[in-house]
């Protein structure tokens, strides 16, 4: 055999052209996910992937997968054109083939290497994140240092806004360009590769500087605090702050209708005397109400200062919003309600953007049922429901994807799975996602650190990935333990 022909793996046959099924040969292993071309006699060389892997001791492995499509005449693969065929070689793809998975009239985000080889970039479509996204992996995992890589790319080579919903401060230094040093390679045939990498490093940094990344928090001075207007609620949103029901609390609720403007304009010291200034009894409730809840002392209210929702308006390239830092549990669920419906408010302005909510099960869940967690929690379904046609697009990030609400889950088009240990877990994503081979996801528990399958519309067919490193600075990386010297 020739020294430079791809090796040998399996005999294949389909009676589709579709889907194949193989027979391995001797000493030569193949695993889902991995890439490979079929290769019979009269017909031109397809590219498939292996799906599912039987191994029995003492006999060759045996499995199935999928033909992606013929290379034509002009080197392109054409994924329509399908023919059956027997007794066809299957050889482990090599990089060139592999690339022909993304044709070059589709822009694409680099965010590391195909696993199954480690020679080829991995890449997204980046129209694709025109749908929701659903991302999970157990801690550990690398979830969020990766979701950081695909963050920094879709800034680097897209105009599309971001929102993001940081509970753990993981992404308030997105906008600090990294110093730490990618470690060189020993490997003298990778020199080249390094060199193009350095370059592609230089310039993603150079792109992400020049990008308006705003950073709001609750300990910030203005203009950078992290502030929600209360008169900008939507009249049930307001009634969810004070956890006023329209037909159980009739008289507050019909009170602090009549009340809005008023309360709204007046200073927190203010509004409490100004109810009970009115001498009604509603009015009364309404005050005791506001005092029980300590709603004066939340540090939320924007007062005389900017909204989130105004920056937001103004088209950061990124707003996060640093969830985690407020002294009252209900203030984070305040500032999502505002952002969230004031997205929902503008729909029909269709301009794009992706919500970025990490440690969605915090506003997700179905098991929360707070007035406010009960109004975020409906306002992503219908987002999730109905927002993909206003460009109003998710990326949901989470460690327990049993924890977040089903109905928008299953909304999702796009699936990144890290290492994720919980049979529960994989059973729930296996049924939902089932464009995912199951024996591809399947590898999760085994996944490195970094190591995560990407699915969906975003990529060419399901694929494992290295991810790559990042480009700015990780905000919620682990602390090391300090050692003695000596």
């Amino acid at each position: 055999m020739n020294a430079s022909e791809p090796t040998l793996l399996a005999t294949a046959a389909s009676l589709d052209g579709r889907h194949f099924q193989f027979v391995g040969v001797d000493d030569e292993s193949a695993n889902p996910g991995d890439f490979v071309t079929v290769h019979s006699a009269g017909t031109p060389i397809r590219v498939g992937q292996i799906e599912d892997v039987t191994l029995t001791m003492g006999s060759a492995p045996r499995g199935s997968g999928r033909v992606i499509g013929e290379v034509n005449a002009e080197g392109r693969l054409d994924t329509r054109s399908t023919h059956g065929f027997f007794s066809a070689e299957l050889r482990r793809a090599d990089p060139g083939t592999i690339d022909l998975l993304y044709p070059d009239s589709a822009p694409t985000v680099g965010i590391g290497t195909v696993l199954t080889t480690g020679d080829v970039s991995a890449r997204l479509f980046a129209r694709r994140f025109n749908r929701h996204t659903f991302w999970c992996g157990q801690s550990g995992s690398g979830k969020t240092y990766a979701l950081g890589v695909v963050l920094e790319q879709l800034l680097i080579h897209t105009r599309l806004p971001m929102v993001i919903f940081d509970p753990n401060a993981d992404f308030v230094r997105l906008h600090e360009l990294s110093d730490r040093a990618v470690p060189a390679s020993t490997d003298a045939m990778r020199i080249d590769a390094e060199r193009t990498d350095a370059d592609a490093r230089s310039t993603g940094r150079a792109a992400l500087a020049a990008r308006d990344i705003r950073v709001l928090r609750p300990s910030s001075a203005d203009p950078d605090s992290l502030r929600v207007r209360f008169t900008d609620l939507p009249l049930r949103g307001r009634g969810a702050v004070l956890r006023l029901d329209p037909l159980d609390d009739r008289a507050e609720f019909n009170e602090l209708a009549r009340l809005e403007e008023t309360v709204g304009t007046l200073g927190p010291d203010k509004i409490v005397p100004t109810l009970r200034a009115q001498g009604t009894t509603a009015a009364h409730a309404l005050a005791d109400r506001i005092e029980n809840l300590s709603i004066t002392d939340w540090g939320v209210w924007a007062g005389g200062f900017e909204a989130v929702t105004d920056v937001i308006d103004s088209r950061p390239d990124a707003t996060v919003l640093d969830l985690g830092g407020f002294s009252y549990p209900d203030e984070p669920l305040v500032v999502a309600m505002a952002v969230l419906d004031d997205l929902w408010a503008k729909r029909e302005q269709r301009r794009p953007v992706l919500i970025v909510i990490d440690e969605a099960h915090n506003l997700c869940s179905p098991e929360q049922d707070s007035p406010l967690h009960n109004a975020v929690r409906d306002r992503i379904i219908q987002i999730a429901a109905e927002g993909r046609k206003f460009g109003l697009w998710l990326l949901l990030s989470t460690q327990r994807p049993s924890r977040v609400h089903p109905s928008i889950i299953s909304q999702c088009d796009n699936l990144v799975v890290m290492r994720m240990s919980s049979p529960v877990d994989l059973d729930e994503l296996a049924t939902i996602f089932g464009f995912v081979p199951a024996a591809m996801l399947a590898r999760s528990p085994r996944f490195q650190q970094g190591e995560g399958l990407f699915a969906g519309g975003f990529v060419p067919t399901p694929t494992l990935v290295a991810m790559g490193n990042r480009l700015t600075r990780e905000g919620g990386a682990d602390v090391d333990v300090p050692l003695r010297a000596g």
